[in-house]
């Protein structure tokens, strides 16, 4: 499966990096990692870029990883559909004290306008 996996710094990001990475280990998935800009995010993008780098790495795995500019929602969608992704994999939010899921912004964009599968990691 050709994956999309987009990271924005939001901690459910880096547990998305982690999840797909082990997952296309067992499945020999083909991974492409997209750092967008997250305004909600106190980390930079370059170095999400270098955590991405490093945990592909650690893995053995061999991937792209890009960095997006632009609206960080619409540069995702825009790469999946103009590369033919199969999936893409997001952070998934969190849940509200009534147990509700919160989505972030960039989550809710992607969510909305993708043609493809998009899976939430939480």
């Amino acid at each position: 499966m050709k994956v999309l996996l987009g990271i924005g710094g939001a901690d459910d990001s880096l547990d998305a990096l982690h999840e797909t990475v082990e997952r296309a280990v067992e499945t020999g998935d083909e991974v492409t990692v997209a750092v967008v800009e997250n305004p909600d995010s106190d980390r930079e993008p370059d170095d999400l870029v270098d955590v991405a780098r490093e945990t592909l790495t650690e893995a053995g795995l061999e991937a792209d990883v890009r960095r997006l500019s632009g609206d960080p929602g619409s540069s995702i969608v825009q790469l999946a559909e103009s590369e033919e992704f199969d999936q893409i994999v997001l952070g998934g939010g969190q849940r509200s004290p009534m147990g509700k899921i919160r989505l972030g912004n960039i989550a809710e964009f992607v969510l909305l306008n993708a043609r493809v599968s998009v899976k939430l990691v939480r």
